[in-house]
């Protein structure tokens, strides 16, 4: 009886660490999860490239800014009260009609299903500059647009850095296009709280797990810099300048021989004055 419970025991210990030695494989073995095992289930062919399911993601949302901004663009062109923001109300229109018609198009070629309502939280947004008036819609028109837009602007950034869908890649671009001049023209209107679309940002993006130091101050007094020589067997690169052009020795010799002969003639010394010589003296012919 005492045999059968040890051998019990050792084949219970042996399966445990069977099971033990198992369990890490069996959990890392064949599990989805990981970044590149979600991209690839949720990525379709296309004859145009893969799309991804931001692709998708990426083109409702452009639907979607179209089904609101364009009638927040109509009322700030019949209600703002500046110049500006009634100018900013025309760019809106004017982008989003071109945008609303570029990803209807790239919706169809890639037979996506688009939405024709905005969500709630934009119906509320357009409900909220509804009940404002006068300055105060001029506000709310630019803080709600230019926040929204700030949003929008990230996404485009990141699908135009790694779709792989030719159509998703050209729509991100006149998207960025269309989304910059939009946030341009409402920071123009002086009326955009930066203060407060930094705080909207820092309480919607996620809390980073450290926090870095803050950087030191300013040293009191500085060392003063030290030039440093180079090392004699650094070979230093040529210089960048050309060479002084040489100065002009007039004629150059060698060119024309007849004339090089005739000034070397010039140049001599006539034979009476050589150092040295004494002229001959001619003698009369013996007769």
């Amino acid at each position: 009886m005492r045999s059968i419970n040890g051998t019990g025991l050792i084949v219970a210990g042996l399966v445990a660490t069977l099971a033990a030695l198992l369990f890490p494989v069996w959990s890392y073995e064949d599990r989805s999860g990981t970044g590149q095992d979600l991209l690839d289930a949720e990525t379709v062919s296309t004859e145009f490239g893969p799309l991804s399911a931001l692709d998708r993601d990426f083109i409702v949302k452009v639907r979607l800014a179209g089904l609101w901004e364009l009638p927040a663009g109509q009322q700030a062109e019949a209600r703002g009260t500046t110049k500006a923001v009634q100018t900013a109300g025309e760019h809106l229109v004017e982008g989003h009609t071109f945008l609303d018609a570029r990803v209807r198009e790239v919706a169809t070629r890639l037979d996506l299903e688009l939405p024709n309502q905005p969500t709630a939280q934009q119906r509320g947004w357009l409900d909220e500059m509804s009940d404002a008036h006068g300055g105060a819609y001029d506000e709310k028109f630019a803080n709600i647009l230019r926040a929204a837009h700030g949003k929008v602007f990230s996404v485009v950034a990141e699908v135009r850095a790694t779709t792989r869908n030719s159509l998703v890649r050209a729509l991100a671009d006149d998207a960025n296009t269309t989304v910059l001049d939009h946030i341009t023209v409402l920071e123009g209107t002086g009326l955009v709280d930066f203060d407060d679309l930094a705080r909207y940002a820092a309480s919607a993006g996620p809390v980073p797990v450290t926090r870095s130091p803050a950087p030191p101050g300013p040293a009191e007094s500085p060392a003063p810099a030290t030039p440093v020589s180079p090392s004699p067997t650094f070979s230093l690169p040529p210089p960048a300048s050309r060479p002084k052009p040489e100065e002009d020795k007039g004629p150059q010799e060698g060119k024309n021989p007849k004339e090089d002969k005739e000034r070397g003639r010039d140049k001599a010394e006539p034979r009476g004055k050589a150092e040295g010589h004494v002229p001959a003296t001619p003698r009369p012919h013996a007769e």
